[in-house]
């Protein structure tokens, strides 16, 4: 799952792929702000079928907690 989120991030944030680890974080890491966040969720609703909702949003600070967060709505690779 790691590297189809590398592949989505980086083509919403137009950074590099092979910088994203698990522990990397948006905003501080990225330099993502709320509207590239918006645009990464929609990517990530799209990709993978499902609804993240806004209040869960500030819960997902980074690439793990996003994927972990998957991992809970029955999203696998």
């Amino acid at each position: 799952m790691l590297e189809k989120m590398r592949e989505i991030i980086a083509e919403q944030l137009n950074c590099d792929g092979d910088s994203i680890t698990p522990e990397t974080s948006f905003k501080e890491d990225l330099g993502a702000d709320s509207l590239d966040l918006f645009e990464l969720v929609m990517a990530l609703e799209d990709e993978y079928s499902i609804e993240i909702p806004s209040e869960e949003l500030q819960e997902l600070t980074t690439v793990g907690s996003v994927i972990e967060y998957l991992k809970t709505k029955g999203v696998e690779e």
